[in-house]
């Protein structure tokens, strides 16, 4: 599966890119360099025991064990201390990357209800592509029973494209299901 999205990339995307924006060789041509899938556990503050699923989840949806992260600065307001647990992220690159955009872009998005496509304007004028979803249940891996609580998450796609523009039209080569 992953091997079909990069075989599109080096096949069919790379050529239609070089032609679109006039690059005079392949290095040029944008590429995805990884995509880093963040989810928030705000509750950790009160019960450490929600980090745990919270992992589970964001391991089952990458295929790879994610990074506890911790606060960087006490805020009162939140009962939050420095170096608590409050979330998880996990960073992918290579065949996990695409295999991961090809199950997003053809399987987990189309789930959405009333899904008529992602925002256009979620560039952040350096080429990176920034997406967040509300629940962790539009992926095929979790099941629904098993879920305690719904979590939404931050999925950002980092691209070596220098504008938004070329950035854009990358990810639409590769299936991105852009709002028309």
């Amino acid at each position: 599966m992953a091997a079909r999205l990069k075989e599109r990339f080096l096949n069919e995307v790379t050529p239609a890119l070089i032609q679109k924006f006039n690059y005079t060789t392949v290095m040029q041509v944008p590429k995805i360099e990884k995509v880093v899938i963040n989810m928030g556990v705000g509750d950790a503050v009160a019960n450490s025991k929600v980090l745990d699923s919270a992992v589970n989840d964001m391991q089952l949806i990458a295929g790879q064990k994610p990074v506890i992260t911790r606060a960087k600065k006490s805020i009162a307001g939140f009962k939050l201390r420095e170096n608590m647990p409050i979330g998880v992220k996990v960073t992918l690159r290579g065949d996990r990357m695409y295999h991961f955009l090809d199950k997003l872009f053809n399987v987990t998005l189309p789930r959405v209800r009333d899904f008529h496509g992602v925002s256009t304007k979620a560039f952040d004028g350096r080429g990176n592509y920034t997406l967040g979803l509300k629940e962790q249940l539009i992926f095929p891996e979790i099941e629904y029973d098993q879920v305690d609580k719904v979590r939404g998450m931050d999925i950002v796609i980092v691209t070596t494209a220098k504008t938004d523009e070329e950035s854009r039209e990358l990810l639409t080569q590769l299936g991105m299901p852009f709002a028309k």
